[in-house]
């Protein structure tokens, strides 16, 4: 079992806050803020409709940000909260960025590559490893996801 901390709480309801963003924008509900020592570095939630650019993910576009707010892409220290697993892209930036700890919420049976299809942010092939951890808000996530998703078969797209 893991030991989420207040300050997980408080940072995986920012990146849930910025999924409902992403519903209101017409996006795929995944929201992702970036940290560093307590301090809030990037929030962003998906682009990908928005920019018509496949690679405008939350967890992408946040770690674009925390990297200019500190002026390097080396982001040692720092704590990844996103709502959804990241994919092989994201948890592939994840380890490029030397993030030090990534939490979220739900698991992507799909495309998931922190632990569910793939495990690159612990792959020991790798000159990095991220630590990783799930479940936290899970449900508030879980039923934000497929109520979008109902929504888009609903209306045909």
């Amino acid at each position: 079992m893991n030991d989420f901390t207040h300050v997980d709480l408080k940072m995986i309801k920012l990146a849930f806050k910025q999924a409902k963003r992403a519903v209101d924008a017409g996006e795929v509900p995944v929201g992702a803020v970036v940290t560093l020592n307590g301090s809030i570095l990037a929030e962003r939630y998906n682009e990908r409709e928005k920019t018509a650019d496949p690679s405008a993910h939350a967890e992408m576009l946040a770690l674009r940000d925390a990297a200019a707010v500190l002026g390097t892409w080396h982001l040692e220290g720092a704590e990844v909260y996103v709502t959804m697993e990241p994919c092989p892209m994201c948890a592939g930036a994840l380890v490029l960025s030397r993030v030090k700890r990534l939490v979220y919420a739900v698991a992507d049976p799909k495309a998931g590559a922190c632990g569910s299809l793939y495990n690159l942010c612990d792959d020991p092939r790798l000159n990095h490893q991220v630590q990783v951890e799930q479940g936290l808000l899970a449900d508030e996530v879980s039923d934000l996801l497929a109520g979008f998703f109902a929504g888009l078969r609903n209306s045909g797209s």
